[in-house]
């Protein structure tokens, strides 16, 4: 049972690390889940910032979060470039591409037998119904 409550953990914090990077901005979010898949995380969350700044930026949102909910970045490389930003989660890995190296390592092409998890933004008081998330094989 414990296992299941890792998975649904690692899930619920991959779907909103999507959230936060739509909030500022990314867009083309993809959430892959990895699961049996890789030998070294759940899941992939894969986004394209619009700038250098912009992805710092998002990368430090994501630390912020990640520590609030306890589960602070193991590591975190490409800061200094800001071409591609990776932020090991453990469970979730977040890549953070600008527009001409996401289309280059396509990790969407290499990951491509791993399951797409739909999701979308948190539900605010002015929609009617609440976020859904299930995941679908594409």
């Amino acid at each position: 049972m414990a296992t299941r409550k890792k998975t649904d953990d690692a899930r619920k914090f991959a779907i909103e690390a999507a959230r936060v990077a739509e909030a500022s901005n990314c867009v083309d979010i993809v959430v892959l889940d990895l699961r049996g898949r890789s030998p070294v995380c759940d899941y992939f969350v894969i986004a394209t910032g619009t700038s250098g700044r912009q992805m710092r930026t998002v990368a430090e949102d994501l630390t912020v979060y990640g520590k609030s909910v306890g589960s602070p970045p193991w590591h975190i490389a490409g800061l200094e470039g800001a071409d591609w930003i990776v932020l090991d989660f453990v469970d979730v890995v977040v890549h953070l591409f600008d527009e001409q190296h996401r289309r280059y390592y396509d990790l969407e092409m290499m990951w491509g037998e791993g399951p797409k998890v739909r999701w979308r933004k948190r539900a605010t008081k002015k929609t009617a119904a609440p976020a859904e998330d299930e995941t679908q094989e594409t």
